[in-house]
């Protein structure tokens, strides 16, 4: 349950296609259907129609889940003097299915457009009509409108009606008001509640692994990004662990720059002579770090090299800070991610995370804001850019176990490579977690960290909208 308090940190203002997407998804996840999510939308839409007093109503609806909303709002408006035009033809949404066959029980006219003369031959309801609803294309749209759907909006742009888009203007077409539903999308829309739980904002779900893309068919090596991964000696198989995350996660080529060998042929090995990584080391860190889309450090590396990690980051362009380079003073590259438990999370941050969860959530909200993304582990997850909080609650209890952070900082640096900071971090808390649930359903107990990696792609991307 999500708890009043973390309304504070609900997004506000407009919300890109992107992330209404991903809200949506974590909606239905959490049980409310597209169905039900369309029905408040067509409900509020045809209030805020019936409280202009302007009649009749033109509803123009097309394909897509936006046309759904226009039919449900002409099937609540069935009081009135309601025409829909629907555009015909295959593409339709099921739930847009569904909400036309609804429709055609009621006193409504309904009217399917199959070409521009079929728009033409209606051009009086768009003379008579008083008011004209635009349900036509929704967030999902891209470019300019094809046939029959410029036709629709140049007989409503000569139109004396008023004019009302749902959700987005169709392009090309200027309302006189904007009904957003949930979250604007545009300037100057007036927005209506559809009853989206809060939980589908505030915390990470199947919603947001639509940015994750599938790999090109015509991928060539490295389109996946290249992980370097710094650490060992002290702890030989956590940096190990890092890259086997990075490569489940979808990087394609992944390095480990350590004193220590292990054989994972997956992994390309990077031998520094030595104990531990000093000094000595840096210029070929730093050749390496060039290559390297994103860097990963600190796993398994002891409290011996924290100055030759400092100075690592600020050669990086972006960095997954981790476990012992958790320390003062900060690592930092050019973009940086950081990857801490409670106990580091003092040890960097000079701060103990308050036990509140929102309090905590404050905390790494504030400390972001100085230094870059942070992802606290914890039974709940806490991820902040220092302007963004969201919460993490997949996981298991079963990854109490050591190393499974190290997976965590290796599917951290994968998504990295594609995704901005704060965004790789949460998805890749949300997998992390969701693959050791997995495995506890499998085996029950005695979880090991090398576990979860095979079970990381399936998380990825399989887009399965389950809670």
């Amino acid at each position: 349950m999500v708890r009043q308090e973390c309304r504070e940190f609900l997004e506000t203002g407009i919300v890109s296609p992107e992330r209404m997407r991903a809200v949506d998804g974590n909606a239905r996840a959490l049980g409310v259907s597209s169905l039900q999510l369309m029905e408040a939308a067509g409900y509020a839409l045809a209030g805020f129609v019936r409280s202009l007093e302007r009649g009749p109503v033109l509803v123009l609806c097309g394909k897509g889940n936006n046309g759904g909303d226009g039919l449900v709002a002409a099937r609540h408006l069935q009081d009135m003097e309601v025409t829909a035009l629907y555009l015909d033809g295959e593409g339709r949404t099921p739930e847009c299915t569904r909400q036309l066959q609804a429709l055609a029980h009621c006193p409504v006219e309904c009217t399917p457009v199959r070409c521009p003369e079929d728009a033409v031959a209606r051009r009086r309801l768009f003379e008579e009509a008083g008011c004209i609803v635009d349900a036509l294309l929704g967030t999902g749209s891209h470019g300019e409108p094809r046939e029959p759907i410029r036709t629709l909006v140049r007989l409503a742009s000569l139109s004396p009606a008023v004019k009302v888009s749902a959700d987005v203007p169709t392009p090309g077409l200027v309302p006189d008001h904007i009904l957003a539903f949930h979250r604007p999308k545009v300037g100057g829309s007036v927005v209506a509640g559809i009853g989206i739980p809060l939980a589908a904002e505030v915390t990470v779900g199947p919603g947001d692994l639509a940015l994750v893309r599938k790999k090109d068919p015509y991928a060539h090596k490295g389109a996946g990004g290249e992980v370097l991964v710094v650490g060992g000696g002290p702890y030989q198989g956590a940096p190990y662990l890092a890259g086997l995350g990075a490569l489940r996660a979808g990087a394609d080529i992944v390095r480990v720059a350590s004193p220590v060998f292990e054989p994972v042929p997956d992994l390309i090995f990077e031998r520094l002579e030595g104990r531990v990584i000093a000094r000595e080391h840096l210029r070929r860190l730093k050749d390496l770090a060039r290559n390297a889309d994103v860097v990963v450090m600190g796993n398994g590396l002891g409290d011996q090299s924290h100055d030759v990690m400092v100075e690592l980051a600020a050669a990086c362009r972006k960095a997954v800070v981790d476990a012992d380079a958790l320390r003062c003073p900060l690592p930092r590259a050019e973009d940086t991610i950081y990857t801490p438990h409670a106990g580091e999370f003092t040890r960097a941050f000079g701060r103990e995370p308050p036990g509140d969860l929102v309090r905590r959530a404050r905390a790494v909200k504030e400390a972001a804001g100085e230094e870059g993304a942070v992802l606290l582990k914890g039974h709940v997850d806490i991820i902040s850019d220092g302007r963004r909080v969201r919460f993490n609650r997949a996981g298991s209890p079963l990854m109490t176990v050591g190393g499974t952070g190290d997976v965590l900082a290796g599917v951290t640096a994968a998504l990295f490579c594609q995704l901005p900071a704060f965004e790789a971090a949460c998805i890749a808390a949300y997998a992390n977690g969701r693959a050791g649930m997995a495995v506890e359903a499998r085996i029950g107990g005695g979880m090991l960290p090398t576990d979860l990696p095979d079970r990381i792609p399936m998380e990825l991307y399989r887009n399965e909208e389950t809670p």
